[in-house]
């Protein structure tokens, strides 16, 4: 008997359709002054890959733009009494989340303390998770930006320094930094790292039909190329003899399948099409070079964060205080 084949992931229609609302959630964001509520795209939540892909949403203020949208912000003379376990959720705090939180509509909280008082006390559904703190990590990232009333800096215990999807990154591109040191200029390079793979996958889902077409006419099975390999392949094939400028052949290739192409070649014309091979060559072949350079001052700003952190730290102990409390911001 074969194996059983699995189910295809869910679609962003039926996500959505899980929700309600067609996919929007409402956001209850706590800030050093307040509460404000956000609607967000709630489906991002919920995709397979949502823990690697949330927090570049919120890398720069205009990426925000595109899945959250701020609806409303109130200072709160004393937060503590405004969401509390036992006298609940206050007067001037529901009426804020019954205007915006609509019959049907989920609200995504960063405690689970809230979730369970909000549910009880107003009857909203909650939703607080892992990808729920992500959340919560890109707003705080850019809180300044979307609420620009709250003047007041995060505390210590109020932060959230690293997301676990930029940790994931950072950590594919061999880049180790402590979560007290993430600063503006690292989290501007690691966005740029994420959009280079995010480009670099989608040519990958083109690739795959000319990766069949080299296996059917060639008998070459590209599965375990990676997308620059793969391209680098149908450039020779759709370009035969042309100079190829992303690597040298004989260090990608072997003997036998460099000399498959050459012998070949002919037989590949019109079952490809030749510019748009070229053209995802060349976008993956500036990807490529986009990455060394950027990983490079990746590492070279965690290097000067490591050490003016440390001369900070050190600066302090020496007056007999604690060291840096207030996240890391790189100096220019």
């Amino acid at each position: 008997m074969g194996k059983r084949s699995l189910p295809p992931p869910p679609s962003h229609v039926s996500l959505a359709a899980s929700l309600g609302n067609d996919g929007i959630i409402m956001v209850l964001f706590e800030t050093p002054s307040g509460f404000a509520i956000f609607s967000f795209d709630g489906v991002r939540l919920l995709l397979p890959d949502a823990m690697e892909n949330i927090w570049a949403n919120f890398g720069r203020k205009y990426r925000a733009k595109c899945v959250v949208w701020r609806k409303e912000f109130q200072f709160f003379e004393d937060k503590s009494a405004a969401i509390n376990p036992v006298t609940g959720v206050s007067k001037e705090l529901s009426a804020m989340l019954m205007k915006w939180c609509c019959p049907g509509y989920k609200l995504a909280v960063a405690k689970n303390e809230y979730k369970t008082i909000i549910e009880a006390s107003l009857g909203i559904p909650c939703l607080c998770d892992d990808a729920v703190m992500e959340v919560m990590w890109g707003l705080k990232n850019i809180m300044h930006s979307l609420v620009p009333e709250e003047k007041s800096e995060l505390s210590k215990e109020e932060r959230l320094q690293m997301s676990q999807g930029l940790q994931m990154l950072l950590n594919r591109y061999g880049v180790d930094v402590k979560p007290e040191m993430v600063s503006d200029r690292i989290i501007g390079l690691a966005c740029v790292l994420y959009d280079c793979d995010g480009n670099e996958k989608v040519h990958s889902i083109s690739l795959h039909d000319g990766g069949n077409i080299l296996k059917d006419v060639s008998g070459i099975d590209p599965r375990d190329w990676s997308p620059m390999k793969l391209a680098t392949a149908l450039k020779m094939v759709c370009y035969p003899g042309e100079e190829i400028v992303g690597g040298d052949p004989k260090e990608m290739f072997s003997d036998d399948v460099l000399l498959k192409f050459e012998e070949d070649a002919h037989k590949y014309e019109g079952k490809m099409y030749n510019a748009i091979c070229l053209k995802i060559y060349n976008e993956l072949l500036s990807y490529n070079e986009v990455r060394t350079v950027k990983v490079e001052q990746l590492r070279s700003s965690v290097k000067k964060a490591e050490k003016v952190y440390q001369t900070d730290k050190d600066a302090l102990r020496s007056w007999g205080l604690d060291p840096p409390s207030k996240r890391f911001k790189s100096k220019k």
